[in-house]
């Protein structure tokens, strides 16, 4: 039992002490090593320092693992600004590739993981994320959260990636290719303060707040506060502004044999969205501009990429308690419970009203404020209405001139193609998303002594009640010609579903050690129910059971015969059940459509020496049944009337095949390099109907959408005396943008550099100030980050940030 975390982890405060910490590795055992023990530069150890390095060792020291699994280092951490998505830290890892829309990724809806041809993006979510190990209620922009929104980068303790054979106790529907878990701090031993100020380019600022109040009330009972406010405006023309309040608190308890954990988060978010671009000669043609605009013009078509009108508020309120008992060398169990509410819109600016009203020719009711329709289906749609609010047709045989944006439009959007008297008309379209969930956790450990071994065997539940909402309404624009300005009643409530869904998953696994050897095996289940209730009554409510056969999964790991040499061998069968987005469409038909399921198996070593550390993994995966997503945006532009965003089918699989090499050296105790390499073959598997797949542009054996075929990252870290510096660069090989690669993204390199100097110290037990620079994209590389078909996302230009902080 002596791997499980202890009550203290890595308090954010304690930046300064821990900065020879910065230099460990992503590999476990290098960290733990014995060249960490440094002493303090007056010849005597900090006991801040020393419980940080205790700390840090037992919170990310795993008993042996038969999968491949990374940790983040503090090195890693501090390559990233404050104002930077937490989603960001685990990019250097062998295998991950994360991309966003920006550089603080403060836009989800251009944001996107990939891992081993799994990917978490606008539509897809593969890889499954937990907070502390509870689950976070899925990571795909329109169903729910990553991580971003429950954990900020300064309150972050650690991040553990299980890449493919993720953990058997691992809490989510998504986890095909493995799980992120993200940890937050652990409340400080002593009394502390921490502000920082950040400023930085594009209008960037962020303030940041924490208390830790050390032992409360005379007990074993420790806790932080944190307050962040932050905003920044868009990179391309700074036209928008992004804004972010995030509060947040833990607590930690030691009550006899219980050690009982709480927090508390809340996150609001008003963001500025990005649009993508759908060829590679717009990409040619303007790297630095996603054809959003900044200015209103007298034309609806046109105003439909108006960058003040692609926004996503959302907001987030998460929680959990958590009780553990310990004690025991031989007995471990925890419980727990958790709530997560979101609420959020998504908004749109479609250059029509839609025709929801029968007005037998005369005067449009859409157009008159206080005109409401609920539920219905759309009649048509109206461009243009006279002076006596009659729509409107395009002069006969008037050819367009409208060319941007999607290409440009046809008459009915063109103002040349209507009486100089006719007034256009257009909508502000509000998707209302919402998210309610309640669930609980146990989970129990008993080890005992068995035969010349130890025998392991541990089991957990896992229960969910939770309900998804969405809705969407229409909203008439005062005067398409002078701005967005809007109705707040919408002229059409188009619809309001609600999609309840329970989730019970239960786990047992045993795992014998003896000698060098340590075998396990395990089984799981996911028993899924999903529904779908319309609040206008226009279709029958809706009920799906998703449910898993029983899930194996089994490995062995052999220690030696050198020391710091682990092999190991892992095989697990990964599920993802159906999504209730399959029930956003009333009528679609679900028959012969499977959950998906995965076969993962990893083979490789690790070793850890006192200066050098080394994993190499091979893996070797087959997804069946994947479930694809037709988008709503096309090359021309959005379908603003499709009701659930899209459609859906089994495109057949994937067939994943790739090594994951991950080395860290400590030339010296001031300089350590790091470096990951991934080479990765994912493929389609096609549909199984070849007319099918040539519809959808699937070639069977193409790469897949988004995933690149290799990775590489390398960086450097060195610390001497009050200064830190670091200098990082990733590679992204060629991605498909879309199915058949007839468009490929190019390969491209970003570089990063940071620089941190302890400006002053206020004395013993007590930090000081302390400023860093953080530049991102240090050479200002034109690149596609996010791919999401039938285009892509640009890649953010050059942006550095400055912080200040001070730590009492």
């Amino acid at each position: 039992m002596g791997d499980r975390p202890q009550l203290g982890a890595i308090p954010s405060r304690l930046a300064s002490s821990r900065v020879r910490a910065r230099l460990c590795a992503t590999t476990l055992a290098f960290c733990a090593g014995p060249a960490l023990a440094e002493p303090a530069a007056d010849g005597q150890e900090d006991a801040g320092a020393a419980d940080a390095r205790l700390e840090m060792i037992s919170v990310v020291a795993p008993r042996p693992r038969a999968f491949a699994a990374n940790t983040v280092s503090e090195a890693m951490v501090a390559q990233q600004s404050p104002m930077t998505s937490v989603l960001a830290v685990v990019d250097n890892l062998p295998g991950v590739s994360i991309q966003e829309g920006d550089m603080f990724g403060s836009d989800d809806w251009s944001s996107s993981i990939a891992m081993r041809g799994f990917q978490v993006s606008l539509d897809e979510a593969q890889i499954g994320t937990t907070i502390d190990g509870f689950p976070n209620g899925t990571s795909d922009y329109w169903t729910g959260s990553k991580a971003n929104r429950f954990i900020d980068i300064a309150n972050l303790g650690g991040v553990t990636v299980s890449q493919g054979t993720a953990d058997i106790a691992s809490r989510s529907l998504e986890a095909l290719g493995g799980t992120f878990d993200y940890r937050s701090d652990a409340p400080a031993r002593e009394r502390g303060y921490t502000a920082s100020i950040t400023g930085g380019e594009h209008d960037s600022e962020r303030y940041y707040l924490r208390v830790d109040t050390g032992a409360l009330f005379g007990t074993e009972t420790h806790a932080w506060v944190s307050a962040i406010r932050q905003r920044s405006r868009d990179w391309m023309q700074g036209s928008v502004g992004s804004e972010r309040e995030h509060a947040a608190a833990k607590v930690e308890s030691l009550l006899g044999r219980f050690l009982l954990t709480g927090m508390a988060v809340h996150d609001e978010t008003d963001n500025a969205s990005h649009q993508r671009i759908f060829s590679a000669a717009e990409f040619r043609e303007d790297p630095r501009w996603d054809r959003l605009i900044e200015d209103w013009t007298d034309t609806p078509y046109v105003n439909q990429v108006y960058r003040p009108g692609w926004t996503i508020p959302r907001r987030n309120d998460f929680g959990y308690l958590k009780a553990e008992l310990t004690g025991s060398a031989h007995f471990v169990a925890s419980a727990g419970a958790y709530f997560h509410r979101l609420r959020g819109r998504g908004d749109w600016l479609p250059p029509y009203l839609v025709d929801v009203i029968d007005d037998a020719g005369g005067p449009e009711s859409e157009i008159r404020a206080g005109a409401r329709a609920r539920g219905g289906s759309a009649l048509g749609r109206l461009y243009f209405v006279g002076p006596d609010g009659v729509a409107l047709a395009p002069a006969p045989g008037c050819v367009s001139s409208l060319d941007f944006p999607y290409g440009g439009g046809g008459p009915e959007y063109d103002p040349a193609c209507h009486p100089a008297n006719a007034v256009p008309v257009q909508s502000y379209r509000h998707s209302h998303y919402g998210k309610d969930r309640l669930g609980l956790t146990l989970d129990a450990e008993w080890s005992h002594p068995l035969g010349d071994g130890e025998n392991r065997l541990r089991a957990g539940l896992w229960y969910e009640d939770g309900e998804r909402d969405l809705g969407r309404d229409w909203h008439r624009i005062r005067d398409a010609r002078s701005g967005p300005d809007h109705d707040d009643a919408p002229y059409w409530h188009q619809y309001e579903w609600r999609f309840p869904q329970t989730i019970l998953k239960w786990h047992v696994e045993d795992a014998f050690e003896t000698g060098p050897w340590t075998l396990s095996l395990g089984v799981r289940q996911y028993l899924v129910e999903v529904g779908r209730e319309d609040a206008f009554g226009a279709a029958p409510d809706l009920t799906v059971e998703s449910d898993s056969d029983p899930l194996l999964s089994a490995g062995v790991v052999f220690a030696g015969p050198i020391a710091g040499l682990e092999l190991f061998a892992g095989y697990a069968e990964n599920f993802k059940s159906l999504s209730d987005r399959l029930l956003e469409v009333p009528g679609r038909a679900l028959d012969g459509l499977d959950p998906e399921t995965a076969v993962n198996i990893d083979l490789g070593l690790r070793y850890a020496a006192r200066r050098a550390s080394l994993t190499a993994t091979y893996y070797d995966i087959d997804f069946d049944n994947r479930v694809f997503f037709l988008t709503p945006q096309t090359v021309t532009g959005p379908n603003y009337l499709i009701a659930g965003g899209g459609s859906y089918f089994n495109s057949g699989g994937l067939e994943s095949r790739g090594v994951e090499v991950s080395a860290t050296l400590r030339a010296t105790d001031a300089l350590s390099l790091h470096a990951a390499l991934t080479w990765n073959d994912t493929a389609y598997l096609g549909t199984g109907d070849p007319l099918v797949s040539a519809a959808q542009g699937i070639v069977p054996g193409g790469d897949v959408v988004g995933i690149p075929e290799r990775l590489a990252a390398f960086s450097l870290d060195w610390i001497s005396g009050r200064m830190t510096a670091g200098l990082s660069a990733k590679y992204t090989s060629e991605r498909s943008v879309t199915p058949d690669g007839a468009w490929r993204a190019d390969a491209y390199w970003l570089a990063d550099a940071h620089l941190t100097y302890a400006l002053a110290s206020f004395g013993t037990g007590a930090e000081g100030l302390e400023l860093s620079l953080v530049v991102h994209n240090l050479f200002d590389e034109t690149y596609l980050s996010t791919i999401a078909t039938p285009g892509a996302f640009l890649g953010a230009a050059r942006t550095a940030s400055l912080t200040l902080t001070a730590s009492l």
